[in-house]
């Protein structure tokens, strides 16, 4: 049987995982746009499925740190982008479902991110106190 720690290690997979399979999605239609575009979709979606792994296998709390600052930095430059006038592309994009389904899966990682390192950390201070009192 899954214990609730098992969930949100799975749950923060699935939602990059789903959202780095959405950038993938985007990258033939950005070909024919701008190569930049595509090339950037591309490296955020291969990021994202690269990060199932440290979730997955459980690889510690740098690399939940690591895949929250980059997911981060992706939602920070979509928020950006769609801010009239702004220093990135100097116009707003649009707001499509695409978009916001990324978004949303994204914002998702982050905090099941940050779940799984709270409870990494008490489960440890937890097992300190136990070894400590059974010495």
């Amino acid at each position: 049987m899954m214990n609730r720690t098992n969930v949100l290690y799975y749950a923060a997979a699935a939602t990059t995982a789903i959202a780095g399979i959405l950038h993938l999605l985007i990258v033939p239609n950005a070909l024919g746009f701008n190569m930049n575009n595509a090339v950037f979709f591309l490296v955020a979606g291969i990021a994202q499925l690269f990060w199932v792994v440290p979730m997955i296998r459980r690889w510690g709390t740098p690399w939940y740190i690591a895949g929250i600052a980059g997911t981060a930095v992706l939602v920070a430059l979509y928020s950006i982008t769609r801010m009239p006038d702004n220093p990135v592309t100097g116009r707003g994009g649009p707001v499509n479902e695409m978009g916001t389904a990324i978004e949303a899966l994204q914002l998702a990682f982050i905090g099941l991110a940050a779940a799984v390192i709270v409870i990494e950390k008490r489960m440890n201070r937890r097992d300190k106190k136990t070894i400590k009192n059974a010495t």
